[in-house]
Order: structure tokens, then C-alpha cells, then sequence
């Protein structure tokens, strides 16, 4: 199966509570997770979510570096650290992703990767090594793999996609690029995953919406990022790509701070039937995990041949898994 990672900065399960929790709303079918739902609750087109830990049993509130870092390593990087470590990963954390860089492996493995959020130009008037102190963590696993970095042509040309998947905030400095829609980013980055083994977007707009604190700039984000997802289930083809969605650390869900939160992050999963994963899901860095476990899990149609023809199946022994009904 080809993987789609899709990660959403600063998304926790909060309260039911409308008037801290921009995700307390009728309307939405994805991202309205909260606390108290049952473990594995159901989601539209097949999906589940589980919520995971994302203190990594570390003191704190959890922060970016650390977090995503286990995330996309499997490695528990805060612990390592002895703290949460905010912004940029340091020296430490970026030679654990030199070393375990999920898109790193990916491309050891033979297998095609993509880092596929574009960057500005001004990104590429330096060599990666100058400014190595002040690059996220995903665009660290990117660098370690040796993977080519997209550009505002590939968005032009539809083979990328902006962090800002509107392109608004580009068409607002002056880039010359066309605006796109939920429905239009949704199809370019599903045509990316059914052309790499391994696709990572991030999204990370919905962290600053938690910082500022204003319930119509979050409702506004959640609302954007519901229809983007949404229009993604129309378009992947879930019999040969896994649709896995999360978080690295609480935020959005809690207006009532304008930290972070120790709220659990929510693991969303299509295409891939988790139940039967002796791997448990019970943190950040039980993700990487996840996605391995998905490439090498056959094809739908694969799998129900296998089925007709009397194959069995091992029983799951992780955390148990309740369908909603």
C-alpha cells in the first residue's frame, strides 16, 4: 500500500465545550473529535480515530521540535532530551532524524518519497547547511533523505501543494500563483499519493490560529481544513493508499490558553483495518510504526482475494479498538 501522511500542527482533543473548542460543531464529520468519545471511534469513508499521548512521558507542555521529531522518527525525542524543546530541533534532534527520518527510510527501502509542501523562493537562495538552526523538522527529514525540495512551479503546475493550501497568504506577498480551492488541493495532493510509496504534507496553520486565541480565525481554520479533508476522502483511492492524519501537540482545542496543551492528539486512519495491528497506538512515536506496518500490507484487492481463498487472519492484541455505533 502507498501512505499518506497528513499532519496538522497543534490539533489536541479538547473539551465539549463551544466556548473554548472551535471543533464543538454540528457540521463537521472529521475534525470533531473531543473528549470522552470511545476508543476508535468511526469515521466517514471507513476511517477510525484514536487519541495518542503526545507528553512522551515527559514533564511540560509538549512543544514542536520534540513532538515531531518522535512523529515522524518513532523515536522518543523529549524523553532523549530530558524536555520538551520548542521551534527548531537542535543539533540532537536533527541527528536523530538523520538517522530515522521516516523519508529517509522510505528511500531506503527502494521506495519512492515526497516531502510535499512547496517553498518560497527565498528558501533556495541558501545552501540547507546555512540555516540548518532555523529549518522545521520536517524540512530537516527532508533534507537528510536527499529528497528535491517543490517550488511555487510545482504548485503552478499542480505537482505540490503550499502550507497554505488556498495560496492566499502566497497571492497576499505578491507570489504569482493561482488561488486554489479545498476541492483542487485535495486532488493535487491525492494524485501525489498515488504516485510515491510515501507522501508527507504538513499543515500548520491551525497553531497559530490556537495562539491568537480568537474563536472565528480557529472556527475559520477548522472549518477550511474539515472541507480540504473531506474533498481528500473524494478523491484517494483507499484500495491502495492508507490515509493516516494527526497531530504532533494539543492546541486549536483549548482557546482558553495560549500555550499548548498535554491534551491527547487524534491518530485518524482510512484504508487500513488497525484492529487486526499487533502494534499498539498509544503515542507519537507508535506512528512510524503504523506506516511501515501499511507499506507492507497488501492491496484491497489483494487482501480480499486472500480472504475468498480461506487465508486467516492473527488476532490484534494491541489497545483494544471500539467501533462507534
Amino acid at each position: 500500500m502507498n501512505v499518506l501522511l497528513v499532519f496538522i500542527d497543534g490539533l489536541g482533543i479538547g473539551e465539549m465545550d463551544p466556548r473554548i473548542n472551535p471543533c464543538v460543531d454540528e457540521s463537521l464529520r472529521i475534525l470533531s473529535t473531543v473528549k470522552g468519545i470511545p476508543c476508535g471511534r468511526s469515521l466517514p469513508d471507513g476511517g477510525l480515530v484514536v487519541p495518542i499521548d503526545a507528553t512522551l512521558g515527559v514533564k511540560g507542555l509538549p512543544q514542536s521540535a520534540t513532538g515531531q521529531t518522535a512523529l515522524l522518527t518513532g523515536v522518543n525525542a523529549a524523553r532523549v532530551l530530558g524536555y520538551h524543546k520548542q521551534g527548531f530541533p537542535n543539533a540532537q534532534l536533527r541527528e536523530i532524524l538523520g538517522q530515522k527520518s521516516i523519508l529517509k527510510a522510505v528511500v531506503g527501502m527502494g521506495r519512492k518519497a515526497a516531502f510535499v509542501n512547496a517553498f518560497r523562493p527565498r528558501f533556495f537562495q541558501y545552501r540547507t547547511e546555512e540555516i540548518l538552526s532555523m529549518l522545521s523538522v520536517t524540512t530537516v527529514a527532508n533534507w537528510v533523505a536527499h529528497l528535491p525540495f517543490f517550488t511555487l512551479q510545482d504548485v503552478t503546475d499542480g505537482r505540490a501543494i503550499y502550507q497554505d493550501f488556498t495560496n492566499r497568504d502566497l497571492i497576499e506577498r505578491g507570489f504569482d500563483v493561482p488561488e486554489c480551492t479545498a476541492q483542487k488541493a485535495a486532488e493535487i495532493l491525492a494524485r501525489a499519493a498515488n504516485e510515491y510509496d510515501f507522501c508527507l504534507y504538513e499543515y500548520f496553520k491551525t497553531d497559530h490560529a490556537g495562539h491568537s486565541q480568537e474563536m472565528d480565525r480557529a472556527k475559520r481554520e477548522i472549518v477550511k481544513l474539515e472541507s480540504f479533508l473531506s474533498a481528500l476522502l473524494s478523491h484517494i483511492d483507499l484500495a491502495r493508499t492508507v490515509l493516516i492524519v494527526t497531530s504532533d501537540h494539543g492546541n486549536i482545542e483549548d482557546l482558553s490558553v495560549k500555550t499548548h496543551t498535554r491534551n491527547e492528539v487524534p491518530a485518524m486512519i482510512w484504508g487500513m483495518d488497525v484492529t487486526h495491528r499487533e502494534r499498539r497506538l498509544e503515542s507519537l512515536t507508535d506512528i512510524v510504526p503504523l506506516v511501515f506496518a501499511a507499506l507492507e500490507e497488501k492491496p484491497l484487492s489483494e487482501r480480499m482475494k486472500n480472504r475468498v481463498d480461506g487465508s486467516k487472519r492473527e488476532p490484534y492484541r494491541g489497545k483494544e479498538v471500539i467501533p462507534c455505533l
